[in-house]
Order: structure tokens, then sequence, then C-alpha cells
């Protein structure tokens, strides 16, 4: 265990008056809805233990995507699902395959579980490209859109995948997907192969609730309940369920801030490209981008000292970009200002 390189989460620096722009967090907070659910579960209530199922949030899931609650598996965030994921149905003789830049935490759960992988490289220009998964291998794994590229797979390049590696799973990792794509789980009845995780951190603005959930055959979901219950049978709190149900019962609060953060981030490339970056394209609630003339650390550090926070990434061929949330007006205002002047000093 000496030996395991954990992941590392976004820094959630203590610092007051912080344009906080590194972890994808959304700018918008949660429907009044939910509030209101998670007030009424502060009751005597909470000295009982929470439904070990989850089966009222099990029902509203699935009611919403229009599938079973047998095909929904739910847990304390996407990283515990994803979790249970790598220990239940990824440990094979065959290499695990993912893309060499994508969500960090693959590797570290292929380290802690023992599972051998490969990282397949993404093209010249950041894309995926299908054709390089068709290798043996023992399951398939990246997030849709990438992180921390913000890039988007086309829903037909993936049933494309699904139908050449019929005995492998396949899983989808949708933390952003409601920023720019069409989800995966439209797929799941035609694909017993397919595993489709999601979040409701990002596009619920509940990052601090901890909610994730996965979405796939049955047999896939008996998988991860077996793992779940031998680990922790009561992953989900009262708030949770609460505050999670009604996330999925306010469409309208959901819409909204969806497309206002949609709005937020071309308006932002654009302002983006007036200062000369090149952004890719983004399908997620952030970008990723970069200054021809000038250095992606320097330029982060050089924001911090300005009180603004985006995260930087000294990986290989990826280490002159800055992954920047997108933020309200406000924060992308102030954004835009503080590398205007920092682009005027040099």
């Amino acid at each position: 265990m000496h030996r395991l390189t954990p992941y590392v989460p976004g820094e959630q620096p203590k610092i007051s008056q912080l344009v906080k722009l590194n972890t994808n967090e959304n700018p918008y907070g949660p429907s009044p809805q939910v509030l209101d659910a998670i007030q009424a579960e502060l009751s005597d209530a909470l000295r009982l233990y929470p439904d070990p199922n989850a089966e009222r949030l099990k029902q509203a899931i699935a009611d919403y995507y229009g599938v079973t609650p047998a095909q929904v598996f739910v847990g304390n965030g996407s990283d515990e699902v994803l979790a249970h994921i790598f220990q239940a149905l990824l440990q094979h003789p065959a290499p695990l395959l993912f893309p060499d830049i994508t969500y960090s935490f693959y590797p570290v759960y292929c380290g802690l579980y023992g599972i051998e992988c490969i990282a397949i490289p993404l093209a010249e220009d950041f894309s995926l490209r299908v054709a390089d998964y068709l290798r043996p291998n023992g399951g398939i794994i990246f997030p849709n859109p990438n992180a921390p590229t913000g890039c988007l797979l086309p829903l037909a390049d993936i049933e494309w995948l699904l139908a050449r590696n019929p005995d492998a799973v396949i899983v989808i990792d949708e933390a952003y997907i409601d920023f720019g794509g069409e989800t995966a789980i439209v797929l799941v009845n035609r694909y017993p192969n397919l595993l489709v995780t999601q979040t409701l951190s990002k596009s619920r603005s509940l990052a601090g609730l901890r909610v994730g959930l996965a979405v796939g055959h049955p047999e896939l979901i008996e998988a991860l309940e077996r793992v779940k219950n031998s680990f922790n049978s009561y992953p989900l709190d009262r708030l949770a369920i609460a505050g999670a149900v009604a996330a999925f019962a306010d469409r309208e609060h959901f819409e909204h801030t969806r497309q206002a953060v949609i709005a937020s981030r071309m308006e932002l490339i654009g302002a983006l490209q007036k200062l000369g970056f090149e952004t890719l394209p983004s399908a997620a609630n952030f970008i990723f981008t970069r200054h021809p003339q000038r250095n992606g650390a320097e330029l982060a550090a050089a924001l911090r000292e300005h009180r603004v926070i985006v995260r930087h990434f000294r990986q290989s061929r990826i280490d002159q970009f800055l992954r920047i949330t997108v933020g309200n007006p406000a924060q992308n205002a102030a954004l835009i200002t503080t590398l205007g002047q920092i682009l005027a000093e040099c």
C-alpha cells in the first residue's frame, strides 16, 4: 500500500474573496425544492438508519431516465460508485483500457485493486479515437465529455465501440454530460455490457451532498450491490436521499441553470479568444485553454496572486493548458479582467 499514489482532488482553499474556478462546481445553487426536502428530514428520524437500498431515489432515477429500479445503483458520490465498479467488474487478466489524458482516479483505482491497465493516447487534437480500443481488453472506461479536456465523443461512436466489444464491460463516466451531450443511458437496454455513471455534483449543484449513480443491465447492478453490501450497507444518508429525489423532480431549475452555464461557457470562450487563448471544444462546465506565448504554470500562479484559482496539470502534453470552471457572469468577468492585466504586464 505504501507504493500507491493517491488521487489529488482540486484545492479547496480557505481564502476569502476568492474567484474559485478550479473544481468544476456549479456557480448556481441547488433547487429550492432540494433545500426544502433536506429541511423536512431534519427531525427525530435522524436517529434511525436510512433506507440501505435508497429505493425512493432509485425509483426517481428510473422514472427520469426511463429504466427500471433494478437497473440503477447509487452511492456516496460517483467516485465511490466507480470504486465499486473497478472492484466488482473490471478485475480481469486482460488489461483495462482508458485514455492517457483522462480522469486521474482511474489509474489510482487500478493500483488499489491490482488491475493491469493500458493508457491509450488521445489524438493530436485530444479527441478519443474509438478504433484504438479494438484490442484485447478486460474492460474500457472513459469520461464523456472527457476530463480535463472537455471534448465530447458522439453517441454513435460509443455505440460503435459497444457493438465491437460485446464481452467487455464498457463504462461511460458522464459527470459532465448535461452541459452539452446526450447520455448513453439510452443505450443500456440494447447493450448489456454498458454501464453509465453520473453525479449530482455538477449539473444538479450538489457537490456537497455526495450522490452518484450508475445505470446498466440488472446483472451489472447486482454485482455492484454485492460489493456495496460487503463494504458499507448505508452509503447514502437520509438528507442525501431526500435532496437527490427533489433534484430530479425539479426539472425547471435544472434546465435553467444548465442553460445558464452553457451560455456562459460560449461567452467565456469568445472572451478568451480575444486575449489570444486557444481553447478546445468543450461540452462540459469547464474549458481547457492555453495561451501560445505564456507558460501555463506561470499563468495559473499569476492568477492565484490576484485571488483567481484555476486548475493546472503538470502532465505531459497538457502542461501548458489551464482548466477553468465556467463561473457565473461576475466570476467570468473577473477572470477575463485579471488575465488581461497579467498579459498586459509582460
